[in-house]
């Protein structure tokens, strides 16, 4: 389906803080650009909780994703704010929730176009159940977590709920967007969210 041109002005797979998350705007489909992988080497999660490390490198073998991981927080608005790095080759994530492999939902924003090409995440909503997602943390370890659902959301329909959920288990969300392109601050109507668990 042909895509219209637009001005990358509009941020990606945003989210409000104020005790519970909101989207904001986003700029459209994404695909995940290679990257050189990480070790495979390197030691692995086990299920079990992981101490805070930051994390560096996501790789999703399924959909041929590798990407930069660089820490992002909130912009003026609240909202958090998107990676400023190459949008087909770079993640965020919010630095202000855990770290991935650490009790809780660590949260990981991607682009999913800009106005002349995919974004790392083009293919998110691709992935299936049951499919791995690694992330390398500064610690040399590998967080892998296990896709529970991809699923879509209006953006003034954000399941804060699910995804703020406080437990001892951790988590991993992935967020972009997704459904059909409105324009203005909004850019595309929903968000596509993928839900993990520490494998």
């Amino acid at each position: 389906m042909a895509r219209k041109q637009r001005n990358a002005a509009p941020l990606v797979a945003s989210l409000l803080l104020i005790g519970v998350f909101t989207t904001a705007v986003g700029l459209g489909r994404a695909l995940g650009m290679p990257m050189p992988s990480f070790s495979v080497d390197w030691p692995r999660s086990d299920g079990k909780v992981m101490v805070p490390s930051k994390p560096t490198r996501l790789s999703i073998s399924s959909l041929g994703v590798r990407a930069d991981v660089v820490e992002v927080g909130k912009a003026d608005d609240g909202s958090i704010a998107p990676p400023v790095e190459d949008p087909t080759r770079t993640v965020g994530w919010y630095g202000l929730g855990p770290t991935p492999g650490e009790p809780g939902t660590a949260v990981i924003v991607g682009h999913v176009d800009t106005d002349s090409r995919p974004g790392v995440f083009h293919n998110l909503r691709d992935i299936r159940a049951g499919k791995l997602i690694e992330v390398a943390r500064k610690d040399r370890r590998i967080a892998t977590f296990r896709v529970d659902s991809v699923e879509e959301f209006p953006k003034d329909k954000f399941p804060a709920d699910r995804v703020l959920v406080h437990s001892d288990v951790p988590r991993l969300a992935l967020v972009t967007c997704g459904g059909e392109w409105v324009g203005g601050d909004t850019g595309y109507a929903d968000n596509i969210i993928v839900f993990a668990h520490l494998a």
